[in-house]
Protein backbone atom coordinates (compact mmCIF):
# COMPACT_ATOMS: atom_id res chain seq x y z
CA UNK A 1 0.00 0.00 0.00
CA UNK A 2 1.31 3.63 -0.63
CA UNK A 3 2.23 5.60 2.27
CA UNK A 4 -0.11 8.88 2.63
CA UNK A 5 3.11 10.60 1.28
CA UNK A 6 3.79 9.26 -1.50
CA UNK A 7 0.38 8.39 -3.15
CA UNK A 8 -1.35 10.39 -5.85
CA UNK A 9 -4.87 11.21 -6.77
CA UNK A 10 -6.21 9.54 -9.54
CA UNK A 11 -6.97 12.18 -12.03
CA UNK A 12 -6.01 15.36 -10.43
CA UNK A 13 -3.48 15.98 -12.72
CA UNK A 14 -4.62 14.86 -15.94
CA UNK A 15 -3.14 15.13 -19.33
CA UNK A 16 -5.88 17.61 -20.22
CA UNK A 17 -5.53 19.83 -17.26
CA UNK A 18 -1.37 19.67 -17.93
CA UNK A 19 -1.78 21.03 -21.31
CA UNK A 20 -4.55 23.68 -20.52
CA UNK A 21 -2.02 25.16 -18.11
CA UNK A 22 0.93 24.93 -20.16
CA UNK A 23 -0.80 26.18 -22.97
CA UNK A 24 -1.35 29.46 -20.73
CA UNK A 25 1.88 29.69 -19.44
CA UNK A 26 3.75 30.09 -22.47
CA UNK A 27 0.81 31.85 -24.16
CA UNK A 28 0.18 34.59 -21.30
CA UNK A 29 2.80 34.00 -17.86
CA UNK A 30 6.16 33.24 -19.93
CA UNK A 31 7.27 36.33 -21.18
CA UNK A 32 7.59 37.73 -17.79
CA UNK A 33 8.04 34.67 -15.49
CA UNK A 34 10.37 33.21 -18.29
CA UNK A 35 12.03 30.49 -15.99
CA UNK A 36 10.64 27.62 -17.59
CA UNK A 37 11.49 26.95 -21.54
CA UNK A 38 9.41 24.55 -24.17
CA UNK A 39 11.82 22.19 -23.80
CA UNK A 40 12.60 22.33 -20.05
CA UNK A 41 8.88 21.73 -19.36
CA UNK A 42 8.36 19.13 -21.53
CA UNK A 43 11.19 16.78 -20.55
CA UNK A 44 9.51 17.67 -16.74
CA UNK A 45 5.75 16.88 -17.76
CA UNK A 46 7.10 13.34 -19.51
CA UNK A 47 8.85 12.20 -15.96
CA UNK A 48 5.30 13.10 -14.18
CA UNK A 49 4.25 9.47 -14.14
CA UNK A 50 7.69 8.52 -12.72
CA UNK A 51 9.35 11.20 -10.32
CA UNK A 52 7.33 12.76 -7.23
CA UNK A 53 9.19 15.90 -8.12
CA UNK A 54 8.56 16.30 -11.41
CA UNK A 55 4.96 15.72 -10.84
CA UNK A 56 5.58 18.59 -7.89
CA UNK A 57 6.63 20.80 -10.15
CA UNK A 58 4.48 20.46 -12.95
CA UNK A 59 1.62 20.53 -10.48
CA UNK A 60 2.39 23.90 -8.70
CA UNK A 61 2.67 25.26 -11.76
CA UNK A 62 -0.67 24.10 -12.76
CA UNK A 63 -1.92 24.83 -9.37
CA UNK A 64 -1.20 28.70 -9.75
CA UNK A 65 -2.39 29.23 -13.21
CA UNK A 66 -5.29 27.92 -11.93
CA UNK A 67 -5.76 29.80 -8.83
CA UNK A 68 -4.65 33.35 -10.16
CA UNK A 69 -7.90 35.24 -11.62
CA UNK A 70 -5.89 35.10 -15.14
CA UNK A 71 -6.80 31.75 -16.69
CA UNK A 72 -10.50 32.09 -14.73
CA UNK A 73 -10.88 35.45 -17.08
CA UNK A 74 -9.88 33.70 -20.26
CA UNK A 75 -12.15 30.86 -18.73
CA UNK A 76 -15.07 32.66 -18.78
CA UNK A 77 -14.35 34.49 -22.58
CA UNK A 78 -14.57 30.74 -23.72
CA UNK A 79 -10.83 30.66 -25.23
CA UNK A 80 -10.59 27.59 -23.89
CA UNK A 81 -13.65 25.69 -25.60
CA UNK A 82 -14.01 22.29 -23.97
CA UNK A 83 -10.71 22.32 -22.21
CA UNK A 84 -12.55 24.45 -19.30
CA UNK A 85 -13.20 21.88 -16.69
CA UNK A 86 -9.54 21.62 -16.48
CA UNK A 87 -9.28 24.88 -14.64
CA UNK A 88 -11.83 24.41 -12.21
CA UNK A 89 -10.78 26.85 -9.59
CA UNK A 90 -11.30 24.06 -6.76
CA UNK A 91 -8.98 21.57 -8.20
CA UNK A 92 -6.46 24.15 -8.22
CA UNK A 93 -6.61 23.98 -4.42
CA UNK A 94 -7.15 20.21 -4.00
CA UNK A 95 -3.93 20.39 -6.28
CA UNK A 96 -2.09 22.74 -4.38
CA UNK A 97 -2.92 20.61 -1.11
CA UNK A 98 -1.54 17.28 -2.54
CA UNK A 99 1.66 19.06 -4.19
CA UNK A 100 2.33 19.75 0.06
CA UNK A 101 1.66 16.63 1.05
CA UNK A 102 3.91 14.89 -1.67
CA UNK A 103 6.63 16.96 -0.85
CA UNK A 104 6.89 15.64 2.48
CA UNK A 105 7.80 12.33 1.31
CA UNK A 106 11.01 12.97 -0.02
CA UNK A 107 14.25 14.81 0.97
CA UNK A 108 14.26 17.91 -1.38
CA UNK A 109 16.15 20.32 1.24
CA UNK A 110 19.24 18.29 1.41
CA UNK A 111 18.99 17.57 -2.49
CA UNK A 112 17.69 20.52 -4.03
CA UNK A 113 17.24 21.18 -8.24
CA UNK A 114 15.94 23.91 -10.07
CA UNK A 115 13.25 22.69 -10.30
CA UNK A 116 12.80 22.23 -6.41
CA UNK A 117 12.78 25.83 -6.44
CA UNK A 118 10.84 26.46 -9.20
CA UNK A 119 7.99 24.43 -7.01
CA UNK A 120 8.73 26.36 -4.37
CA UNK A 121 8.05 29.58 -5.93
CA UNK A 122 5.01 28.70 -7.43
CA UNK A 123 3.62 27.67 -3.84
CA UNK A 124 4.19 31.06 -2.92
CA UNK A 125 2.24 32.62 -5.67
CA UNK A 126 -0.62 30.15 -4.98
CA UNK A 127 -0.67 31.08 -1.23
CA UNK A 128 -0.67 35.17 -2.35
CA UNK A 129 -3.39 34.54 -5.24
CA UNK A 130 -5.56 32.75 -1.82
CA UNK A 131 -4.62 36.15 0.00
CA UNK A 132 -2.39 34.19 2.34
CA UNK A 133 0.85 36.25 2.77
CA UNK A 134 2.74 34.39 6.02
CA UNK A 135 2.24 31.44 4.36
CA UNK A 136 3.39 32.76 0.53
CA UNK A 137 5.99 34.60 2.51
CA UNK A 138 7.21 31.13 3.84
CA UNK A 139 7.52 29.18 0.76
CA UNK A 140 9.01 31.90 -1.10
CA UNK A 141 11.76 32.34 1.57
CA UNK A 142 11.90 28.77 1.10
CA UNK A 143 12.82 28.92 -2.27
CA UNK A 144 15.33 31.82 -2.02
CA UNK A 145 17.36 29.68 0.40
CA UNK A 146 17.03 26.23 -2.04
CA UNK A 147 18.81 28.64 -4.54
CA UNK A 148 20.78 30.23 -2.17
CA UNK A 149 21.85 26.14 -1.65
CA UNK A 150 22.42 26.28 -5.40
CA UNK A 151 24.74 28.76 -5.50
CA UNK A 152 22.60 30.56 -7.30
CA UNK A 153 23.87 33.77 -5.93
CA UNK A 154 27.66 33.39 -7.58
CA UNK A 155 28.50 34.29 -11.17
CA UNK A 156 30.73 31.19 -11.42
CA UNK A 157 27.20 28.75 -10.79
CA UNK A 158 26.35 29.95 -14.16
CA UNK A 159 29.09 28.64 -16.33
CA UNK A 160 27.27 25.18 -17.33
CA UNK A 161 26.15 26.04 -21.27
CA UNK A 162 22.69 26.01 -22.86
CA UNK A 163 19.17 26.50 -21.65
CA UNK A 164 20.15 25.30 -17.82
CA UNK A 165 22.03 27.82 -17.09
CA UNK A 166 20.14 30.75 -18.67
CA UNK A 167 16.93 29.39 -17.40
CA UNK A 168 18.84 29.22 -13.64
CA UNK A 169 19.80 33.00 -14.24
CA UNK A 170 15.99 34.02 -15.02
CA UNK A 171 14.89 32.19 -11.95
CA UNK A 172 17.39 33.94 -9.65
CA UNK A 173 16.06 37.60 -10.98
CA UNK A 174 12.60 36.50 -10.58
CA UNK A 175 13.13 35.60 -7.01
CA UNK A 176 15.05 38.90 -7.06
CA UNK A 177 12.28 40.98 -7.96
CA UNK A 178 9.62 39.00 -6.13
CA UNK A 179 11.42 39.50 -2.29
CA UNK A 180 11.75 42.75 -3.02
CA UNK A 181 7.59 42.91 -3.96
CA UNK A 182 7.60 41.43 -0.34
CA UNK A 183 10.13 43.10 1.37
CA UNK A 184 8.10 46.59 0.54
CA UNK A 185 5.06 45.25 0.95
CA UNK A 186 5.13 42.98 4.71
CA UNK A 187 8.47 44.98 5.80
CA UNK A 188 10.76 41.80 5.72
CA UNK A 189 14.48 41.67 5.60
CA UNK A 190 16.08 41.51 2.37
CA UNK A 191 18.20 38.42 1.10
CA UNK A 192 18.51 38.80 -2.68
CA UNK A 193 20.92 40.99 -4.00
CA UNK A 194 22.43 41.96 -7.79
CA UNK A 195 25.51 39.57 -7.94
CA UNK A 196 25.13 38.18 -11.14
CA UNK A 197 24.94 39.39 -14.49
CA UNK A 198 21.55 40.24 -16.41
CA UNK A 199 19.95 38.28 -18.94
CA UNK A 200 20.68 38.90 -21.73
CA UNK A 201 19.11 39.53 -25.55
CA UNK A 202 21.29 37.49 -27.39
CA UNK A 203 20.18 34.13 -25.73
CA UNK A 204 17.83 33.85 -28.09
CA UNK A 205 16.91 36.58 -30.65
CA UNK A 206 13.19 35.15 -31.05
CA UNK A 207 12.64 35.80 -27.52
CA UNK A 208 13.70 39.61 -27.50
CA UNK A 209 10.41 41.12 -26.40
CA UNK A 210 10.24 38.80 -23.64
CA UNK A 211 13.30 39.12 -22.04
CA UNK A 212 13.56 42.63 -22.93
CA UNK A 213 10.57 43.19 -20.75
CA UNK A 214 11.80 41.23 -18.20
CA UNK A 215 15.15 43.14 -17.80
CA UNK A 216 12.73 46.38 -17.53
CA UNK A 217 10.74 44.33 -14.85
CA UNK A 218 13.99 43.87 -13.07
CA UNK A 219 15.12 47.10 -13.18
CA UNK A 220 11.98 48.81 -11.76
CA UNK A 221 13.22 46.54 -8.35
CA UNK A 222 16.87 47.42 -8.65
CA UNK A 223 17.09 51.19 -6.97
CA UNK A 224 15.26 48.86 -4.14
CA UNK A 225 18.91 48.10 -2.36
CA UNK A 226 19.95 46.74 1.18
CA UNK A 227 20.18 50.85 2.27
CA UNK A 228 16.22 51.62 1.01
CA UNK A 229 15.04 48.65 2.62
CA UNK A 230 17.11 49.72 5.84
CA UNK A 231 15.81 52.90 5.82
CA UNK A 232 12.03 51.62 4.91
CA UNK A 233 12.15 48.89 7.82
CA UNK A 234 13.57 51.43 10.18
CA UNK A 235 16.85 49.82 10.70
CA UNK A 236 18.80 52.76 8.95
CA UNK A 237 18.65 56.68 9.30
CA UNK A 238 20.97 57.88 6.72
CA UNK A 239 18.03 58.96 4.32
CA UNK A 240 18.75 62.42 2.63
CA UNK A 241 16.50 64.38 0.34
CA UNK A 242 18.98 63.96 -2.64
CA UNK A 243 19.33 60.58 -2.30
CA UNK A 244 15.38 59.85 -2.55
CA UNK A 245 15.01 62.13 -5.22
CA UNK A 246 18.03 59.93 -7.11
CA UNK A 247 15.61 56.64 -6.54
CA UNK A 248 12.90 58.79 -8.10
CA UNK A 249 15.29 59.29 -11.29
CA UNK A 250 16.70 55.60 -11.27
CA UNK A 251 12.32 54.76 -11.76
CA UNK A 252 12.29 57.12 -14.64
CA UNK A 253 15.48 55.57 -16.17
CA UNK A 254 13.87 51.71 -15.55
CA UNK A 255 11.85 52.09 -18.79
CA UNK A 256 12.15 54.05 -21.65
CA UNK A 257 9.00 55.73 -22.59
CA UNK A 258 8.68 53.79 -26.02
CA UNK A 259 8.31 50.65 -24.97
CA UNK A 260 8.39 47.17 -27.26
CA UNK A 261 6.53 45.23 -25.46
CA UNK A 262 2.59 43.48 -25.03
CA UNK A 263 0.13 45.15 -23.95
CA UNK A 264 -0.39 43.29 -20.91
CA UNK A 265 3.82 43.69 -20.22
CA UNK A 266 3.30 47.96 -20.38
CA UNK A 267 0.39 47.11 -18.07
CA UNK A 268 2.18 45.70 -15.19
CA UNK A 269 5.05 47.74 -16.19
CA UNK A 270 3.65 51.21 -15.87
CA UNK A 271 1.23 50.53 -12.92
CA UNK A 272 3.89 49.18 -11.28
CA UNK A 273 6.58 52.28 -12.21
CA UNK A 274 3.86 54.66 -10.67
CA UNK A 275 3.60 52.38 -7.65
CA UNK A 276 6.88 51.75 -6.60
CA UNK A 277 7.06 55.80 -7.28
CA UNK A 278 4.47 55.90 -4.62
CA UNK A 279 6.22 54.11 -2.56
CA UNK A 280 9.34 56.04 -2.51
CA UNK A 281 7.22 59.43 -1.88
CA UNK A 282 5.99 57.40 1.14
CA UNK A 283 9.43 57.10 2.70
CA UNK A 284 10.58 60.87 1.61
CA UNK A 285 7.51 61.83 3.46
CA UNK A 286 8.18 59.17 6.62
CA UNK A 287 12.08 61.18 6.63
CA UNK A 288 10.73 64.83 6.47
CA UNK A 289 12.36 65.46 3.23
CA UNK A 290 9.50 67.45 1.67
CA UNK A 291 9.12 71.06 1.04
CA UNK A 292 6.57 73.14 -0.31
CA UNK A 293 9.28 75.21 -2.18
CA UNK A 294 11.38 72.62 -3.50
CA UNK A 295 12.02 72.64 -7.19
CA UNK A 296 11.66 69.46 -7.56
CA UNK A 297 8.47 67.78 -8.07
CA UNK A 298 9.64 64.22 -6.29
CA UNK A 299 10.34 66.22 -3.10
CA UNK A 300 6.82 68.03 -3.05
CA UNK A 301 3.63 67.26 -1.15
CA UNK A 302 1.64 67.31 -4.50
CA UNK A 303 3.87 64.91 -5.88
CA UNK A 304 0.81 61.77 -5.20
CA UNK A 305 -1.60 63.56 -7.21
CA UNK A 306 0.86 63.88 -9.96
CA UNK A 307 1.31 60.11 -9.32
CA UNK A 308 -2.32 59.83 -10.19
CA UNK A 309 -2.79 61.82 -13.46
CA UNK A 310 0.02 59.72 -14.98
CA UNK A 311 -1.90 56.54 -13.30
CA UNK A 312 -4.71 57.47 -15.17
CA UNK A 313 -3.57 58.46 -18.17
CA UNK A 314 -1.63 54.92 -18.32
CA UNK A 315 -4.84 52.99 -17.67
CA UNK A 316 -6.97 54.97 -19.52
CA UNK A 317 -4.91 53.62 -22.59
CA UNK A 318 -5.32 49.63 -21.51
CA UNK A 319 -7.91 47.21 -21.88
CA UNK A 320 -9.57 46.23 -18.53
CA UNK A 321 -8.11 42.32 -19.83
CA UNK A 322 -5.09 43.48 -19.98
CA UNK A 323 -5.10 44.90 -16.07
CA UNK A 324 -7.11 42.52 -15.07
CA UNK A 325 -4.94 38.99 -16.39
CA UNK A 326 -2.42 40.45 -13.38
CA UNK A 327 -4.40 39.20 -10.49
CA UNK A 328 -5.36 40.85 -7.15
CA UNK A 329 -1.80 42.33 -7.23
CA UNK A 330 -2.18 44.82 -9.86
CA UNK A 331 -5.29 45.93 -7.98
CA UNK A 332 -3.58 46.34 -4.66
CA UNK A 333 -1.34 48.75 -6.33
CA UNK A 334 -3.72 51.02 -7.72
CA UNK A 335 -5.63 50.93 -4.22
CA UNK A 336 -2.76 51.61 -2.63
CA UNK A 337 -2.39 54.68 -4.98
CA UNK A 338 -5.70 55.74 -4.30
CA UNK A 339 -4.97 55.03 -0.57
CA UNK A 340 -2.41 57.68 -0.52
CA UNK A 341 -3.81 60.41 -2.68
CA UNK A 342 -6.56 59.98 -0.22
CA UNK A 343 -4.62 60.83 2.15
CA UNK A 344 -3.54 64.03 0.46
CA UNK A 345 -6.93 64.71 -0.37
CA UNK A 346 -7.58 65.49 3.64
CA UNK A 347 -4.53 67.78 4.29
CA UNK A 348 -5.02 70.60 2.17
CA UNK A 349 -8.01 72.30 0.30
CA UNK A 350 -8.76 71.63 -2.86
CA UNK A 351 -9.67 74.56 -5.43
CA UNK A 352 -10.31 73.26 -9.13
CA UNK A 353 -11.89 75.24 -12.10
CA UNK A 354 -14.98 73.12 -12.97
CA UNK A 355 -13.42 72.68 -16.46
CA UNK A 356 -10.14 71.23 -15.22
CA UNK A 357 -9.92 67.93 -13.99
CA UNK A 358 -8.17 67.40 -10.11
CA UNK A 359 -7.80 64.49 -7.73
CA UNK A 360 -11.36 64.20 -6.36
CA UNK A 361 -11.58 63.09 -10.56
CA UNK A 362 -8.74 60.86 -10.43
CA UNK A 363 -9.84 59.12 -7.05
CA UNK A 364 -13.61 58.38 -9.07
CA UNK A 365 -11.37 57.34 -11.67
CA UNK A 366 -9.70 54.27 -9.25
CA UNK A 367 -13.53 53.48 -7.12
CA UNK A 368 -14.38 52.70 -11.12
CA UNK A 369 -11.37 51.09 -12.00
CA UNK A 370 -11.29 48.56 -9.37
CA UNK A 371 -14.82 48.23 -9.32
CA UNK A 372 -14.73 46.73 -12.89
CA UNK A 373 -11.60 44.49 -12.35
CA UNK A 374 -11.96 41.14 -11.29
CA UNK A 375 -11.55 40.62 -7.46
CA UNK A 376 -11.76 44.14 -6.76
CA UNK A 377 -15.53 45.06 -6.41
CA UNK A 378 -15.99 42.80 -3.72
CA UNK A 379 -12.66 43.49 -1.28
CA UNK A 380 -11.44 46.99 -2.48
CA UNK A 381 -14.19 49.14 -3.16
CA UNK A 382 -15.69 48.62 0.57
CA UNK A 383 -12.11 49.01 1.91
CA UNK A 384 -11.73 52.38 -0.31
CA UNK A 385 -14.96 54.06 -0.09
CA UNK A 386 -14.33 53.47 4.20
CA UNK A 387 -10.62 55.03 3.78
CA UNK A 388 -12.57 58.35 1.81
CA UNK A 389 -15.42 58.04 4.44
CA UNK A 390 -12.50 57.99 7.75
CA UNK A 391 -10.18 60.51 5.71
CA UNK A 392 -12.25 62.71 3.30
CA UNK A 393 -15.65 62.78 5.47
CA UNK A 394 -17.06 65.59 3.60
CA UNK A 395 -16.64 64.52 0.19
CA UNK A 396 -17.47 60.98 1.54
CA UNK A 397 -21.39 61.67 -0.09
CA UNK A 398 -19.76 62.03 -3.55
CA UNK A 399 -17.87 58.46 -3.74
CA UNK A 400 -20.99 55.55 -3.54
CA UNK A 401 -21.10 52.02 -3.88
CA UNK A 402 -20.59 51.14 -7.73
CA UNK A 403 -22.41 48.23 -6.75
CA UNK A 404 -25.71 48.32 -9.07
CA UNK A 405 -25.04 52.16 -9.67
CA UNK A 406 -23.87 53.65 -12.74
CA UNK A 407 -20.50 54.97 -11.80
CA UNK A 408 -18.89 56.68 -14.50
CA UNK A 409 -15.29 58.45 -15.53
CA UNK A 410 -15.43 61.56 -14.28
CA UNK A 411 -16.74 64.37 -16.55
CA UNK A 412 -14.12 66.41 -16.31
CA UNK A 413 -11.58 63.34 -17.43
CA UNK A 414 -11.71 63.82 -21.40
CA UNK A 415 -10.26 61.31 -23.82
CA UNK A 416 -8.98 62.82 -27.04
CA UNK A 417 -10.34 61.49 -30.31
CA UNK A 418 -7.32 60.64 -32.82
CA UNK A 419 -7.73 59.41 -36.14
CA UNK A 420 -4.33 57.71 -35.97
CA UNK A 421 -4.38 53.84 -35.43
CA UNK A 422 -1.30 51.33 -35.17
CA UNK A 423 -0.90 47.91 -36.00
CA UNK A 424 0.97 47.10 -33.12
CA UNK A 425 -1.30 49.03 -30.70
CA UNK A 426 -4.43 47.00 -31.84
CA UNK A 427 -5.78 47.44 -27.78
CA UNK A 428 -5.30 50.77 -27.07
CA UNK A 429 -7.16 53.32 -26.28
CA UNK A 430 -7.35 57.30 -27.21
CA UNK A 431 -4.84 59.57 -24.97
CA UNK A 432 -5.77 60.46 -21.83
CA UNK A 433 -5.70 64.86 -21.82
CA UNK A 434 -6.02 67.19 -18.81
CA UNK A 435 -5.74 70.44 -17.89
CA UNK A 436 -3.46 71.30 -15.26
CA UNK A 437 -4.08 70.07 -11.87
CA UNK A 438 -5.52 73.00 -9.07
CA UNK A 439 -3.01 74.33 -7.45
CA UNK A 440 -3.55 73.23 -3.82
CA UNK A 441 -2.69 75.50 -0.61
CA UNK A 442 -3.11 74.43 3.43
CA UNK A 443 -1.63 73.39 6.17
CA UNK A 444 -1.44 69.60 6.32
CA UNK A 445 -0.74 67.93 9.28
CA UNK A 446 2.50 66.29 9.22
CA UNK A 447 4.22 69.94 7.80
CA UNK A 448 4.33 72.81 9.78
CA UNK A 449 4.68 75.46 6.48
CA UNK A 450 1.80 75.35 3.83
CA UNK A 451 2.64 72.84 0.92
CA UNK A 452 1.65 74.69 -1.90
CA UNK A 453 0.52 71.69 -4.34
CA UNK A 454 2.10 72.64 -7.79
CA UNK A 455 0.03 72.65 -10.88
CA UNK A 456 1.12 69.52 -12.66
CA UNK A 457 2.58 70.51 -16.20
CA UNK A 458 3.77 66.76 -17.13
CA UNK A 459 2.22 64.71 -19.83
CA UNK A 460 2.88 60.74 -21.08
CA UNK A 461 3.31 59.52 -24.33
CA UNK A 462 0.62 57.18 -26.02
CA UNK A 463 1.64 53.66 -25.28
CA UNK A 464 1.84 51.48 -27.76
CA UNK A 465 2.28 47.52 -27.73
CA UNK A 466 3.00 44.21 -29.45
CA UNK A 467 0.91 42.35 -30.27
CA UNK A 468 0.40 39.22 -27.06
CA UNK A 469 -0.32 39.10 -23.65
CA UNK A 470 1.70 38.03 -20.45
CA UNK A 471 1.22 37.93 -17.05
CA UNK A 472 3.10 38.45 -14.01
CA UNK A 473 2.92 37.65 -10.13
CA UNK A 474 1.80 41.54 -8.47
CA UNK A 475 2.33 41.70 -5.21
CA UNK A 476 1.69 45.29 -3.17
CA UNK A 477 2.97 46.96 -0.02
CA UNK A 478 2.27 48.30 2.67
CA UNK A 479 3.20 51.85 3.90
CA UNK A 480 5.39 52.94 6.87
CA UNK A 481 3.48 55.98 7.89
CA UNK A 482 0.26 57.06 5.18
CA UNK A 483 -1.60 53.07 5.87
CA UNK A 484 -4.43 52.78 3.42
CA UNK A 485 -6.53 50.66 4.95
CA UNK A 486 -9.52 52.61 7.43
CA UNK A 487 -8.85 52.18 10.99
CA UNK A 488 -11.52 49.46 11.63
CA UNK A 489 -10.04 46.94 9.22
CA UNK A 490 -8.51 43.78 9.99
CA UNK A 491 -5.15 43.49 8.75
CA UNK A 492 -4.37 40.28 10.00
CA UNK A 493 -2.59 39.84 6.16
CA UNK A 494 -1.97 43.28 5.39
CA UNK A 495 0.57 44.78 7.80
Amino acid sequence: MASPTSSRTPGLLSSERIDTCVAFYFAHLYPTLPVMNRGQLQDTVMEVHSSIEAYCTVGALCAFIIIQPGINILKSQELYGEMSMAVDPERGLLLLEEIIRLRKGFDYIDNPTTNTVITSYFISACYFGLDKHNTAWFHLREASTLAQNLGMQDEESYIQPGMAGILKRRLYWSLFVSERAYVLHKHKPLTFFATIKLPTLDEDPSEAVAITSFIHLVNLFRPFDDKFVGVWNKTRSDCSASWLAQKQDELTAALPPDMECTEMQASDLRITQQWLRTIVWQLSIANGCLSSTSSNSYLTFSYPIEIARDLVSITGQLSQLSMEVHGIGLIEKLFDVACTLTDVMSCVPIETASFESGPQDYLHHFLHLISTLRGGESRYVPLLLAKIKDTLPTMAASFTHPLGLNLSMPRRIKYEESSESSDSAPFSSPPFSVASAAELAGPPFFVTSAAELAGITTSLPALSFTSGPSVIIGLSSMPPSIHPYPAHYDSTYHG
